[in-house]
C-alpha cells in the first residue's frame, strides 16, 4: 500500500485522519470513519486504525503514527500552558514588588494573582503527568456527585464507566469551568460498548482567561488518559464517550 494513501490512526480513544487531521470517534470497530471503504487495522487485538488495506506492517505504522500524534499534541499543549503560567508568574512578581514598595492597595491583587498561578500550575501538572491509577468501574452518578454536584442530570441507574477515578473527576470538574459554571445539564445513554455523556451549558458560556485550560486540556484527559473521546462539535454543548464496564 502506498505510504501516502489516506488512513485513520488511533490517538487515545479516538481516530485522526492522515494527512488531513480530521477527528472521528470513538475508536471502535462498530464505528468506522466516513469515506472509505475502510478495513479495520488491529495490533495485538486492539484497533489502531482504518485503512484501505490491513496487514501487520500497516498495523505497526498506524500504532507508531498514533503514538507520535498523541505525544506531539501533549507537547504543544504543555508549551502553551507553560507560556501562560510564566506570564502569570511575571504579573505576580511585579504586583508583589509594587505592593512591597509603597502600594499596599495591591495586596488584594497579589492574592488573586497567586490563586491564578496555582490554577495554571495545576493545569500544567495535569497535562504533564500520566496518572498511575489503573482503570476500574466507576458509577457515573457517584462520580458526578463528587465532581459536579450542582449539575442537573438524567442518568440511567446502571451507568458504570471504566477509567481512572482521579482522571474522571479531573475531567468533569474542568468541564464545569469550560461550560460556564452553574446551570449545566448532563445526560447519558449507552451506545454500543460506550457511555455517551452529553453536557449542555445552563446559559451563555463565558470565555476562559486561558482557553487551553478548557477544551484542549479536557480532550487530553478524556482521549489519552481515559481512552475515551471528546466530541465538541455541536454548538449547544459537548459529548464525552467513556468506555462502559463490561457486564459480568
Amino acid at each position: 500500500m502506498p505510504s501516502n494513501a489516506p488512513l485513520w490512526v488511533r490517538v487515545g480513544g479516538g481516530m485522526e485522519s492522515i494527512p488531513d487531521h480530521a477527528r472521528h470517534g470513538p475508536a471502535d470497530p462498530e464505528f468506522p470513519p466516513p469515506g472509505g471503504p475502510w478495513e479495520p487495522v488491529s495490533l495485538n487485538g486492539k484497533l489502531v486504525g482504518w485503512a484501505e488495506h490491513g496487514g501487520l506492517a500497516q498495523a505497526r505504522r498506524c500504532a507508531e503514527l498514533g503514538q507520535a500524534l498523541a505525544e506531539d499534541q501533549q507537547t504543544y499543549l504543555l508549551g502553551r500552558l507553560g507560556h501562560k503560567l510564566r506570564s502569570a508568574v511575571l504579573a505576580l512578581q511585579e504586583s508583589s514588588r509594587q505592593a512591597a514598595f509603597g502600594r499596599p492597595e495591591l495586596l488584594e491583587a497579589v492574592f488573586e494573582q497567586a490563586q491564578e498561578v496555582g490554577r495554571r500550575a495545576a493545569a500544567v501538572e495535569v497535562a504533564a503527568i500520566q496518572p498511575k491509577d489503573s482503570a476500574r468501574g466507576v458509577v457515573l452518578g457517584a462520580l458526578l456527585n463528587l465532581a459536579l454536584p450542582i449539575a442537573a442530570r438524567e442518568l440511567p441507574a446502571g451507568a458504570v464507566v471504566l477509567g481512572s477515578e482521579p482522571a474522571l473527576v479531573e475531567a468533569f470538574t474542568r468541564i464545569q469551568e469550560w461550560m460556564g459554571g452553574p446551570g449545566m445539564t448532563i445526560s447519558a445513554e449507552q451506545v454500543g460498548s460506550w457511555w455517551k455523556v452529553s453536557v449542555a451549558p445552563g446559559g451563555e458560556r463565558r470565555p476562559q482567561a486561558v482557553p487551553e485550560m478548557g477544551e484542549p486540556l479536557i480532550r487530553l484527559i478524556v482521549d489519552t488518559r481515559l481512552e475515551g473521546w471528546l466530541d465538541a462539535g455541536r454548538p449547544d454543548g459537548a459529548d464525552i464517550y467513556l468506555r462502559a464496564q463490561p457486564s459480568r
